[in-house]
């Protein structure tokens, strides 16, 4: 996974936190236009709480001080760049580093692997993209049956029932991410739901309690995260374990982890990593897209009528996915309109320069990723879903940069792509998604940005 994707608040205040009495503090924050420190010790961290999210604080920094801002987190200067000229500027395409594998390991307090030098940190994630990339080759049938699992399920629904995308799709992505990365253990649905209790324990503090450091300050709450992540990590050196030496029908991504021959303690943390991200990645990758589509018939016919014309009776598999042009727009849209993945972050590791501001070594500098995303500049109409933008080179060009397709996106994105591509045929096909009436959905914003409350549809049958 390359540096531009999912980051939140979390990610500044770890990297910051390491490096905030390691190197001299400037005062300066090199003429770049922005905000000065509401209070000496903390910086503009309470300005951050207030808005709700590094996110939303980054759109009124931005909205007030242009492309390039500025702002204080404690004693140290933050720069965040919020336009596609800027960020295409500042990338260093050389760049080897995993930033958001690093910042979920140091969460997690992980370290194996992190400091092996740049062939190692290659090598490491060749074989976790690898591993990725061999799961859903070797268990494409199991992904097509949980799908369709799923869908059956809806259609039995009656029409004026309403479906809770959350609920229902959160539980796909995790049992689609614990079967191909576990293997049958994870078939047993009581395994199931107690992964899922400790994920959901774990995700939650990742994504609240270290924005205001909440969690530190109490004790039970902290005993809660720590007693799911000891209980998670149980389960992952007891797979790691059942699984070594064996060679399995199926061979899920341990297996592929195991046989590139990294330490037990390893193989856990990688997948400790896939299973925390890619479910939450790949769960609201399906949410937002199935709820886009529900507010556009439009949208449902077009992806529809590519579905019948591309794959006609054929089953959909791996080697035509790539056939399908517009379903790709409707998900890269999105990925856009939820603003998926709002921050990215990365420490300037020598001075660097955008425009006329020179940028200096040891400067945290934030990708306001979700400022750009809505970026009237780059997008037209940014705040309408609309997939048939993407038929645009310099609209690709432009989301690529970005970090979200091609050879720049994380494997978990690419993961969650196939799951939701999958789902959309499944369901496409055979109902039609309606929204339901007089709902409201707003976006809660942080690693990745997820419904503030269930999202709710209704489902018709197609003739």
């Amino acid at each position: 996974m390359l540096d531009f994707a999912i980051f939140a608040v979390t990610f500044v205040i770890i990297l910051v936190g390491a490096v905030l009495y390691l190197y001299p503090t400037s005062r300066t924050a090199s003429g770049i236009p922005g905000l000065t420190p509401t209070e000496e010790k903390d910086g503009n961290l309470q300005d951050i709480v207030n808005r709700g999210s590094l996110h939303e604080f980054l759109v009124s920094l931005h909205d007030r001080f242009g492309p390039a801002a500025s702002f204080w987190f404690g004693r140290r200067p933050v720069v965040s760049l919020g336009s596609v000229d800027l960020l295409r500027q500042h990338i260093n395409p050389n760049r080897t580093t995993d930033s958001f594998e690093t910042m979920l390991k140091s969460l997690l307090g992980y370290q194996s692997g992190l400091g092996g030098g740049v062939t190692e940190t290659l090598l490491r994630k060749k074989v976790y993209e690898s591993a990725i990339d061999q799961t859903l080759e070797k268990n494409y049938p199991l992904l097509l049956k949980l799908v369709e699992e799923l869908v059956g399920k809806w259609q039995s629904f009656p029409e004026s029932q309403h479906t809770p995308l959350c609920a229902h799709l959160l539980g796909l992505a995790i049992k689609c991410v614990t079967q191909l990365a576990m293997g049958d253990r994870f078939r047993d649905d009581a395994e199931v739901i107690h992964f899922r209790r400790n994920h959901e324990a774990i995700w939650s503090e990742i994504g609240k309690g270290y924005l205001d450091g909440s969690l530190e300050k109490s004790s039970s709450r902290k005993k809660h995260f720590e007693d799911a992540l000891s209980e998670m990590e149980g389960v992952l050196k007891s797979v790691v374990k059942e699984r070594k030496g064996k060679d399995f029908s199926q061979p899920a991504f341990v297996d592929a982890l195991l046989k590139a021959n990294l330490t037990e303690r390893q193989v856990m943390e990688d997948s400790m990593v896939f299973t925390l991200a890619g479910s939450v990645i790949t769960a609201n990758l399906c949410i937002w897209a199935v709820h886009f589509l529900s507010t556009s018939e439009e949208v449902q016919e077009k992806l529809y009528r590519e579905l019948e014309e591309v794959l006609g009776k054929e089953r959909l598999s791996l080697e035509n996915i790539s056939k399908l042009t517009y379903c790709r727009q409707v998900l890269n849209e999105t990925v856009r309109t939820a603003k998926l993945t709002p921050v990215a972050a990365r420490l300037q590791d020598v001075e660097g320069k955008v425009d006329q501001h020179v940028i200096p070594k040891e400067t945290l500098v934030i990708y306001a990723l979700g400022v750009v995303l809505q970026d009237a500049d780059t997008w037209a109409l940014p705040y309408r879903f609309n997939p048939d933008r993407f038929e645009e080179e310099g609209v690709r060009k432009s989301f690529s940069l970005l970090g979200f397709s091609g050879s720049q996106a994380c494997p978990e994105l690419r993961f969650a792509y196939t799951v939701a591509t999958v789902l959309l045929n499944t369901l496409v096909r055979r109902l039609r998604l309606h929204q339901a009436e007089r709902q409201v959905v707003e976006a809660r914003y942080e690693l990745v940005s997820t419904p503030k409350d269930d999202t709710w549809v209704t489902l018709s049958k197609r003739s």
